[in-house]
């Protein structure tokens, strides 16, 4: 990325105050700013860096005034911080412009793909598998037989994906991530052994969904895992078979959701959160990390604890949690008493 400053103030609808004509080919922070990077100041307590950063351009807010010379040149704008994210936005997708397809690897008979496809090197296309424009797809990625793809979605380094899958437009799949491995369904034995129960469904994902590195969604037994438009999900997470999970939700690292469960549309779930299965969480749930979730919640409900509760009850709980030592040697003190006046 080599822009000039005039170039991005033409991006940002901003103002070039010093040489519109200096140019930048990466992005620091403020205090670390050098030659040919590219910064942001928008919270005043690093306003001071500004005068002493070596970046060659500073994106502020249209309100700075400076007290010193400022030798970086600076582009004025309405909103520094959103200004700034716009510019990572645009150095991420010319990171991300890759195309063609790299050897070794392998197109399967009856596999389709649209125009700007990049496949890197030793990744496996199965066969019937239907892949849209503008999807990249990192080396040793494994894309099974009867996929679907849609249109500018990434799938990164070491990505797998089962047969069957269905994966919508402008979603990232990272690396390690493996979607549409079997559930975990096995009918017991009265000799206590298990039978498998074969897991004959598939995995549907909706546009817009961003799914974190070594995350596992597994496939239904029978119908689909659903993982709604927009959702986006955390690092090693486990989503078990026939799992709906509803638009916009978003879920933290280590959380493990059993099977059949449904949740609802923009719920927030923090990290290591366990969820039995079979319930229903409505929409606009707020569940706190490390709850344990052992039956159906009401749309908008906030809980937290193990088991869950309401979070105001938790709250007010955790007050008494902490006095218990002392509670109990209260009540020991207090039934000595009653026994010594016996």
């Amino acid at each position: 990325m080599n822009v000039t400053a005039e170039q991005i103030a033409n991006v940002l609808d901003g103002e070039v105050i010093g040489d519109p004509s200096v140019q930048v080919f990466k992005l620091a922070k403020i205090e670390e700013g050098s030659v040919g990077a590219i910064t942001f100041l928008s919270n005043p307590k690093y306003n001071n860096y500004i005068y002493s950063t070596e970046a060659s351009i500073v994106i502020v807010n249209k309100t700075f005034e400076p007290l010193h010379e400022v030798k970086a040149t600076m582009v004025l704008v309405d909103d520094a911080y959103k200004a700034f994210t716009k510019i990572l936005e645009y150095a991420n997708q010319i990171k991300l412009m890759k195309s063609g397809i790299e050897q070794p690897s392998v197109i399967s008979e009856g596999a389709v793909y649209g125009t700007d496809l990049y496949l890197g090197s030793f990744s496996y296309i199965g066969k019937n598998t239907v892949i849209g424009n503008n999807v990249k797809i990192y080396p040793n990625s494994f894309v099974g037989d009867n996929v679907e793809i849609g249109d500018n979605t990434v799938l990164f380094a070491g990505a797998r994906i089962y047969s069957e899958t269905i994966i919508g437009k402008n979603c990232v799949i990272h690396s390690g991530t493996i979607i549409g491995s079997d559930g975990f369904g096995f009918a017991p034995n009265p000799d206590g052994t298990y039978d498998k129960i074969p897991q004959i469904g598939n995995v549907i994902i909706e546009d817009d969904v961003e799914i974190g590195s070594c995350t596992t969604v597994d496939r239904a037994t029978l119908g689909s895992t659903i993982i709604r438009k927009g959702v986006k999900l955390d690092n090693q997470i486990q989503i078990a078979h026939n799992v709906e999970i509803g638009e916009h939700t978003v879920i933290a690292s280590q959380t493990g959701i059993a099977g059949s469960t449904k949740i609802g549309r923009n719920c927030i779930i923090g990290g290591q959160v366990g969820i039995v299965g079979h319930i229903t969480i409505g929409d606009n749930v707020r569940i706190q990390a490390q709850a344990g979730v052992g039956r159906s919640v009401k749309d908008g409900d906030m809980i937290q604890g193990s088991p869950a509760m309401p979070y105001n009850d938790f709250s007010k709980s955790y007050v008494y949690f902490k006095k218990l030592p002392a509670i109990v040697k209260e009540l020991d003190d207090l039934k000595k008493g009653i026994n010594d006046k016996i």
